[in-house]
């Protein structure tokens, strides 16, 4: 298979869950046929959905990958299970979370995988980190990542303490 460009959002909301997104990016990086290219500073959020349980803490990795879109599913979800991962309900808080957004400019629903990743083009936790790194990409389907941005309220997005944001970024002004 040629080699693609992979965005993965990395979120953890338990047990030391910048340990666990710092541990993920090495892992990430080790995957066969795979190198992790940037991953974006780390972002603390308020969980959707389930609002009882601890903030999040958010990232996006780029990543150079020659595994299809369904192999690197897969190796995201077996990196999550190594990290304690149960899925209790939906929104649950969790040790890790890795959710494949963008395979190059594919666009593909099958069961358990939908490409880009839905409701990521509504999600400061996803738009910041992810221009911070990419900041000209473009999602599927729903035009330029800053425009989805421009729509979505980010005051409540704010830098994990300890990390510096890459110089330049405006994405999280």
């Amino acid at each position: 298979m040629p080699e693609a460009t992979a965005f993965v959002a990395l979120g953890a909301n338990l047990d030391q869950p910048a340990a666990h997104i710092e541990r993920a990016a090495d892992e990430l990086d080790r995957l066969p046929g795979t190198r992790l290219l940037r991953l974006s500073s780390l972002y603390r959020s308020k969980p959707v959905g389930y609002a009882t349980q601890p903030d999040f803490i958010n990232a996006v990795a780029a990543l150079h990958t020659r595994l299809a879109p369904r192999e690197l599913l897969d190796a995201l979800l077996a990196i999550e299970r190594r990290h304690g991962r149960r899925r209790a309900f939906k929104n649950a808080p969790r040790t890790l979370d890795l959710d494949l957004l963008l395979y190059d400019d594919l666009c593909l629903h099958e069961p358990g995988l939908c490409l880009p990743h839905p409701r990521m083009n509504e999600r400061a936790f996803v738009l910041v980190p992810l221009l911070e790194i990419a900041p000209d990409i473009g999602i599927p389907g729903h035009g330029l990542a800053r425009d989805c941005l421009a729509h979505i309220d980010i005051d409540a997005l704010t830098l994990w303490p300890g990390t510096r944001q890459a110089p330049g970024c405006a994405a999280a002004r």
